[in-house]
């Protein structure tokens, strides 16, 4: 069963950003992102559903409004995010509609995922060289003399007599735990998403799409869909995937039109252009029926 904990959330109109400006003594709306950036594409109300998207191109505003949402419901957040000096003047002024929000609530991030994959990479990077250290020190145990001359070396001749007893590779998996994650970074993105998407709360997603080829993006698109149809999770997306436009039941916003309207994502243009590229190609394609 479907669950909506943010039913409608609202942007500021002319006359709340006015006020909020003045709070802080500007008249002018010039140069104070995101303020007059929304006016300008005449969007202001967002209902929500279990899983809506936030559609548009670079510089549409979408991952915006995620961040001003995430700043208003005070979502967890795992990386810095280095929004303008009026942002939190913005987000704080905003207006929502919701049923309680959950504590594990939380907005993800491309940010998220390459810390994440670096992070990963620099602890591999540190078993590698400590599995090179114990290769070493398997060759020098090896050569060393296993005579036990005082009760005092007794450490030292047990593990020089381990080295003569064992393979080099039993010898190194016997001391090493295994590298934290050998996937490829698209497997470790979605790894991320499925580790921190469980149940019962609200997600907020900015462009999850990043790294993850396209046969990742439908296992995202999968987990998604069950996450909210079976696990009481809710989804605010900012994608230009065709994949996870092409969520079921997904409320899609348009923030490439002016004013901001709702369409089907068969109507989307970046889904039409790339319909039109395949059409175009058609005589490529091999029949799978020869």
């Amino acid at each position: 069963m479907y669950k909506t904990f943010l039913r409608k959330f609202e942007l500021l109109s002319e006359e709340e950003e006015g006020d909020a400006l003045q709070t802080y003594g500007r008249t002018c709306y010039c140069g104070y992102y995101p303020f007059r950036f929304f006016l300008n594409k005449k969007f202001r109300t967002i209902n929500c559903a279990p899983v809506t998207i936030l559609y548009g191109s670079n510089g549409s505003g979408k991952s915006t409004v995620l961040n001003v949402m995430a700043a208003r419901l005070d979502l967890i957040r795992h990386s810095v995010f280095n929004g303008s000096a009026f942002f939190s003047a913005y987000a704080g002024a905003c207006h929502f509609e919701c049923d309680e929000i959950p504590g594990g609530s939380q907005i993800l991030t491309s940010d998220d995922v390459f810390d994440y994959l670096i992070n990963i990479r620099y602890l591999n990077n540190g078993i590698d060289l400590k599995r090179e250290d114990l290769f070493e020190q398997w060759f020098d145990k090896r050569r060393a003399s296993s005579n036990l001359n005082s009760i005092a070396e007794y450490e030292q001749w047990k593990e020089i007599c381990d080295a003569k007893r064992k393979t080099q590779s039993k010898f190194v998996k016997e001391r090493l735990m295994r590298n934290v994650d050998l996937r490829s970074n698209g497997e470790s993105a979605l790894k991320f998403f499925v580790d921190h998407i469980t149940d019962n709360a609200l997600y907020l997603l900015d462009e999850p799409e990043n790294s993850l080829a396209i046969p990742l993006q439908k296992e995202l698109a999968k987990y998604i869909s069950a996450s909210a149809r079976h696990y009481n999770c809710q989804f605010i997306i900012a994608t230009h995937s065709p994949i996870l436009l092409s969520l079921n039941d997904a409320l899609i916003y348009d923030l490439d039109a002016t004013p901001v309207v709702t369409r089907r994502w068969t109507e989307l243009e970046n889904v039409r252009l790339l319909q039109e590229f395949f059409e175009e190609h058609r005589d490529k394609f091999a029949r799978t029926d020869d």
